[in-house]
């Protein structure tokens, strides 16, 4: 990992020089804890400055530790791109060095049309022109959006955002590990992903049929439920509380008891206790998909709730999304 990814750390060094800074904070996302050790001593020593490691989950942008930020000067996020206005908080994206040409030459055999939507995560967002350059030898084009504005740059996707895929396309592919963003996407926009796999240097068509057929599962699962909990994260990037009261009311007209519960870590063992039917997640949509099996009873999005309380026709079942529009509204 220490020579895949840039912590970006003589900017960092910079920045605290420069401000000064005696109390610095870092937080990483889980897959960069393990250098979070020797990227502080590296801090220290060069600095001077006296460092504090955030030991919460972290699971993005929208997942600041406000409680160490409120015992520090600056604190850097890492491995994702900025979302929101925090005056001390400067995020560091932690770019990808892995070549990833190797991988998009493995699925140009599974890309069937020639206008390609690309999308990626910020970490090989500075590839998608070498990519499209490439793709343009072989006579097929590549496209990018722009998405909302908690997307930093045209064709990144988040966990909880794909608004960067809705481009005029015949089929997209993804850059990157893991298969819950080019999932999101084909469920957002039924079109055919093609995820390849930088670091395996593999490439997959990403079939959404077994999710959705999950997806029912739970659906149906939860219509004789009579009581739900609404879910509500405390987290500034995830909060959707308007949200939550409008599925509350519509719980209401359809004869159903709702309980909203503000909560700031959504774990199956917190939930446990509660005496509930089933859930409806208004935090990350991650939590609903990621640890679906996790739950004692089903975990709907508030798409799914819709349906199972007859407001949306099944054939209009789409991903999650946090958009940055409904955010700024969401009272």
């Amino acid at each position: 990992m220490k020579n895949q990814f840039d912590f970006d750390l003589e900017r960092i060094i910079d920045i605290i020089k420069e401000k000064q800074f005696k109390k610095v904070g870092l937080q990483f996302p889980e897959g960069f804890k393990r250098q979070a050790f020797s990227i502080s001593q590296k801090l220290e020593e060069a600095t001077g400055a006296n460092i504090l490691i955030s030991g919460n989950p972290c699971f993005g942008a929208c997942d600041i530790d406000t409680t160490l930020l409120g015992k520090v000067e600056v604190m850097f996020h890492f491995g994702h791109s900025k979302m929101g206005n925090l005056e001390n908080v400067v995020f560091i994206e932690t770019r990808s060095n892995v070549d990833v040409l190797p991988c998009v030459k493995t699925a140009l055999p599974l890309l069937a049309t020639n206008r390609i939507g690309l999308i990626t995560t910020v970490q090989h967002i500075h590839k998608l022109d070498e990519i499209s350059n490439f793709l343009l030898e072989n006579e097929k084009k590549g496209i990018t959006g722009k998405g909302d504005l908690r997307v930093s740059y045209p064709g990144q996707v988040l966990g909880c955002n794909f608004t960067a895929a809705r481009v005029d396309c015949d089929e997209y592919l993804y850059i990157g590990s893991g298969i819950f963003h080019p999932l999101g996407v084909a469920i957002a926009t039924g079109k055919r992903v093609v995820a390849a796999d930088a670091y395996l240097n593999q490439a997959i068509e990403v079939s959404p049929v077994k999710f959705l057929r999950k997806r029912s599962g739970y659906i149906v699962k939860s219509m004789e439920a009579k009581v739900f909990g609404i879910i509500v994260s405390s987290k500034s990037g995830q909060n959707r509380i308007g949200l939550a009261k409008k599925l509350a009311e519509i719980a209401k007209k359809h004869g159903k008891k709702a309980q909203i519960i503000m909560m700031d870590l959504v774990t199956p063992e917190q939930l446990l206790a509660f005496k509930v039917d089933a859930y409806v997640n208004t935090a990350c949509p991650r939590i609903t998909i990621d640890d679906s099996e996790r739950f004692h009873v089903p975990v709907l999005t508030p798409q799914e709730f819709e349906i199972v309380l007859g407001e949306r026709k099944w054939e209009t079942l789409v991903m999650d999304e946090i958009l940055e529009e409904k955010c700024k509204n969401n009272e």
